[in-house]
């Protein structure tokens, strides 16, 4: 029996020492209800990365800033495009890039709102060869709208090919949809933050816009997702809202509780997720006659409320106040929010 208890804790032991612990938060009482508004803008123009535990925007900038981003990481290849300028992408199935384009018919694809590397409008564009699993790329010249600019005006077309893409480093070719303007650009992999930024503009160059992913929570901004017709037809549409830290903040919506009933522990059991646009844009509405002319209010939907694990495992509780500034403004977020 004494061999058999021994020979049970052992196997405990051994087990037990092949998962990784999990992290854990220093016990600490709960911090005040804060408030904060973030300025967006009224065009919308900002985008503005924001840290709960500071409760302050650490930066912003406008998010016609950049065009395409490129997934980090020595083993990153998926590229995404800038869905707050409403940008959208179609495959040409040629890998002529000098021959002449007809945009008609084309297949246009958005990414995915959800942060679905799998789901973006550009999709995988090499193979592997099976015999030494080096990649053979397709060399396919893709064409790209990119949307508007802050001031809402069209910013034209760009016909690219991705030509390459290692452990340090993204080779693109691309030109107006002419032929002119013709460049190659390299875009260095930084392992610091999630995406390597790069913009058409000046013959092409890299940006770095995002701040450590270890700075800041959510992330302010307009971006695109797909909606439905009534009759459950999908169409692309761009929205104002919030999408999280797509490395390290998990979320929950909750509308059962009351904002002030929330609790570290009623956040036990909770289905956090990594959803990038779980916290979105619902959060408020319009309201008012629309064929009557009268002027629409932005409210907030009551009831609402999110829960948030923060770059330091921390929890918080957060609802949404306003939409609008002291001076009646839109595009200034209001909310409240407390370190549970």
């Amino acid at each position: 029996m004494r061999q058999a208890t021994i020979y049970l804790m052992l196997m405990v032991f051994i087990l037990s020492s092949c998962f990784k612990e999990d992290e854990k938060i220093t016990p600490h009482d709960p911090g005040d209800v804060s408030e904060a508004e973030v300025a967006m803008t009224q065009n919308y123009s900002e985008q503005v990365y924001f840290d709960l535990s500071s409760g302050m925007s650490i930066s912003s900038n406008k998010k016609d800033i950049y065009d395409m981003a490129f997934e980090n990481g020595d083993e990153g290849w998926h590229v995404l495009l800038n869905t707050a300028s409403f940008m959208y992408a179609a495959g040409t199935g040629t890998d002529d890039f000098n021959a002449p384009i007809d945009t008609t018919g084309y297949d246009w694809r958005f990414d995915k709102s959800d942060g679905n590397l799998d789901s973006t409008a550009i999709g995988q564009y090499f193979s592997f060869n099976i015999s030494d699993s080096t990649k053979i790329y397709t060399n396919e010249v893709y064409v790209l709208n990119r949307g508007y600019d802050v001031a809402a005006n069209l910013r034209g077309l760009k016909k690219v090919v991705i030509l390459e893409v290692n452990d340090s480093s993204y080779t693109v070719r691309f030109a107006n949809i002419d032929g002119t303007d013709e460049h190659t650009s390299v875009i260095l992999k930084d392992d610091e933050v999630s995406l390597a930024y790069f913009s058409f503009d000046n013959a092409g160059q890299q940006i770095y816009p995002e701040p450590l992913p270890s700075e800041y929570d959510l992330l302010f901004t307009q971006y695109t997702t797909l909606l439905y017709t009534t009759e459950g037809e999908p169409y692309p549409y761009l929205l104002t809202g919030v999408l999280i830290n797509r490395q390290f903040v998990h979320t929950v919506r909750d509308t059962l509780l009351d904002f002030s009933e929330i609790t570290y522990e009623s956040t036990t059991g909770m289905d956090f997720t990594t959803q990038l646009d779980n916290v979105g844009y619902d959060w408020k509405y319009l309201e008012g006659d629309v064929t009557g002319g009268g002027a629409l209010v932005y409210k907030i939907v009551e009831g609402l409320n999110y829960i948030i694990r923060d770059t330091d495992g921390y929890i918080y509780k957060l609802r949404f106040t306003s939409f609008y500034n002291q001076a009646g403004e839109k595009g200034y977020p209001n909310f409240e929010f407390q370190r549970l």
